[in-house]
């Protein structure tokens, strides 16, 4: 059976159509292998570490979508979200801040290795 993980890399940047259609594209490739009842991962980094406090806003047009796959969050990269202002955000959201890498320079990072070493299949949004 396919393994995959959506890493979503893209900023919300406020206001921006093109960065809320990343998101919705995320979040259709977390649900659709979900639906059909395959494992699949979704992962917050970089600049992404921002949308789990946007997108669990009551009145945000992509939480009933997010909802319906947030039990396939694996996280958001601790690290990441230090260097892009988001750590204090993330906690209410119910998402862990995963710092299971230790990176120079940083708190520790979400390893997106170790994925890859276990044969799943990546996809990612703004590169």
């Amino acid at each position: 059976m396919t393994k995959t993980a959506i890493v979503v890399f893209s900023d919300p940047k406020p206001g921006s159509d093109a960065a809320l259609g990343r998101l919705f594209n995320a979040l259709f490739l977390t649900y659709e292998p979900k639906d059909k009842g395959q494992d699949v991962l979704l992962i917050f980094q970089g600049a992404g570490a921002r949308w789990p406090a946007e997108v669990t806003k009551p009145v945000h047009p992509a939480k009933t979508l997010y909802n319906a796959v947030a039990d396939k969050v694996a996280g958001v990269c601790g690290g990441c979200a230090d260097v892009v202002g988001a750590t204090a955000g993330v906690p209410a959201t119910g998402r862990a801040l995963v710092r299971d890498k230790s990176i120079p320079g940083t708190t520790g990072v979400l390893d997106l290795s170790r994925y890859l070493d276990g044969g799943i299949v990546s996809s990612r949004f703004e590169i």
